[in-house]
């Protein structure tokens, strides 16, 4: 099977001089293989950057506690933070400063707003360890009055939101090969229907229908290889623009594309060729029989 595969990939150029280059199905197989190649590439790198932002906003979140104090009961603020820095599993606990809650209260309340003289409650940053006891030191806050918000509600749907966006990816890029396939098979088919009669002079000289279907299958998987090759430039490159394009540093789109990621690049137009192959050939051998 390997000695047949180079053979495929070194091609026959008797067969090639025999069925005509020119057609518009092996221009529209270039073209469609590229524009799909471009949308997996899209796709790809957006599922990608979405998924790596959730990640990264529930691993910011992961370790981070926060206890509210009520404004009525800020003069007990050193007390909790006493107690908190005495709890096991505390490894900091800080109160924030009026600056850093006017800041917080800014998107809202605007930024000149004086803040000192609303009923705002205080808050606490804590940063915990794995051996953090939250419900129990929720229990003890609560004598105080004091809150305790571990953002375990905003944590965990966020890494099943990555989860689900890596695999609304690998979907996408599932349905876009299924469209190449049966693209390329259609293809496939009316390339040979169109040339009912050189395949007939080849049968004639004594050409097999395998030896016809191979120059029918090499050339079309080349078509798709080379349009693959061509929108998944185009959509790195695309990507790559986007990548630069100032915004909100929590939204900003970072290359998916770095390190090892890179290889499910070169991987689309070498799983273009070889999807393009495997629709020729069932294509070129079933129409092959139906031809007489």
């Amino acid at each position: 099977m390997g000695g047949g595969f180079l053979a495929l990939l070194r091609g026959d150029v008797q067969a090639e001089r025999a069925i005509p280059k020119r057609g518009f199905t092996a221009q529209l197989t270039t073209v469609v293989a590229g524009v799909l190649s471009f949308l997996a590439v899209f796709v790809l790198a957006l599922s990608l950057s979405a998924s790596r932002i959730a990640k990264d906003w529930a691993s910011d979140l992961g370790g981070a506690t926060t206890v509210q104090l009520p404004a009525d009961r800020a003069d007990d603020i050193e007390s909790v933070l006493q107690l908190l820095r005495n709890t096991p599993g505390v490894t900091e606990a800080r109160a924030l400063t009026a600056d850093e809650e006017q800041a917080l209260l800014a998107p809202w309340l605007g930024a000149n707003m004086p803040v000192d003289l609303l009923p705002v409650p205080k808050l606490i940053d804590v940063t915990t360890d794995e051996t953090f006891d939250a419900a129990a030191v929720a229990g003890q806050l609560a004598v105080v009055g004091a809150t305790l918000n571990d953002h375990d509600g905003w944590r965990e749907p966020l890494a099943e939101v990555a989860s689900r966006l890596r695999t609304l990816g690998w979907a996408t890029v599932a349905l876009i090969t299924l469209a190449l396939l049966g693209l390329v098979t259609l293809a496939a088919r009316l390339s040979l229907t169109s040339n009912t009669q050189t395949i007939g002079v080849l049968r004639l000289v004594g050409a097999t229908d395998t030896y016809i279907a191979h120059a029918f299958m090499r050339r079309l998987m080349l078509r798709a290889a080379t349009g693959a090759a061509i929108g998944t430039v185009i959509g790195f490159l695309v990507m790559r623009r986007i990548a630069t394009i100032d915004s909100a540093p929590e939204f900003n789109v970072a290359m998916p594309f770095d390190g090892w990621q890179a290889l499910w690049l070169v991987l689309i137009p070498v799983l273009s060729g070889g999807a393009a192959l495997l629709a020729t050939q069932f294509a070129a051998h079933r129409t092959l029989r139906e031809i007489p």
